[in-house]
């Protein structure tokens, strides 16, 4: 089987647990203002790739990813717009015992029965979500990404249902999802969740702004310049409040 790919990456140091062989999908359903990522957002292009030529360049750097305590990470773009070709990959990476993880905003989770299905099974060859967590704010989520946030919520909500483990991600943006309120609503709205084994705050950057402008697109948070340590911190702590983090054995 086939997949839309974007690009890949051999060894990758923030996208989960160790060195990760990270492949970024194309195809994207949410337009988010901060996308660092905006050559991925088209759906239906990006180079074929199959399953089998993945998996022969992944087993040439596998003793570097599992002797780092690594594994493959699917990110994007949105990889859940691909479940079918995510399970077969997913299955293959699990024969030989490596871990699994998919990034995800949860853009495209709907409760319709054929794609609930399909991730029910991509989630029984899955062993950690990151969650990337927009905002709180259902207007506030509209003009940041192009979409409402219900159909995300219910997803984590999904994800913690069926007790499959999660890192939350939240952008932290100046002026746009750094403000108390929302932190703490969000943070109410975590420590709702089960599954959380982590919490992480992204500072805000501009690394992606290039790609924009070879688009041809407007970006339109040129005047917001990264968060301060203090605003990381603080934001961390808000999130973090009612959250039951896991014993450490």
């Amino acid at each position: 089987m086939n997949g839309n790919i974007h690009s890949i990456e051999t060894l990758g140091t923030v996208d989960g647990p160790g060195l990760r062989y990270v492949i970024f999908t194309q195809g994207c359903l949410l337009r988010c203002q901060f996308c660092h990522n905006a050559d991925t957002w088209e759906i239906g292009t990006g180079k074929q790739m199959a399953v089998t030529d993945i998996m022969d360049e992944l087993m040439s750097y596998l003793p570097f990813i599992q002797a780092s305590g690594g594994g493959i990470t699917v990110s994007g773009g949105e990889p859940l717009l691909q479940i079918p070709f995510l399970t077969e990959l997913f299955k293959e990476c699990k024969k030989k015992g490596i871990h699994t993880t998919i990034d995800s905003s949860g853009g495209c989770f709907s409760h319709a029965k054929l794609f609930t299905r399909q991730l029910d099974e991509l989630l029984r060859y899955t062993d950690l979500i990151l969650l990337d967590l927009k905002h709180i704010d259902r207007k506030k989520h509209i003009e940041l990404t192009g979409m409402a946030n219900d159909h995300i919520l219910e997803f984590a909500k999904f994800l913690s249902d069926h007790k499959t483990p999660v890192w939350v991600r939240h952008v932290l943006i100046p002026t746009v999802t750094d403000m108390t309120d929302d932190l703490q609503k969000l943070g109410e709205f975590i420590g709702t969740l089960e599954n959380v084994q982590k919490v992480e705050i992204l500072p805000y950057h501009k690394l992606g702004v290039y790609k924009w402008e070879a688009l041809g697109l407007e970006y339109q948070l040129n005047h917001v310049d990264p968060p301060t340590d203090e605003k990381v911190e603080f934001a961390y702590q808000l999130l973090t409040a009612h959250w039951n983090a896991p014993i450490k054995h």
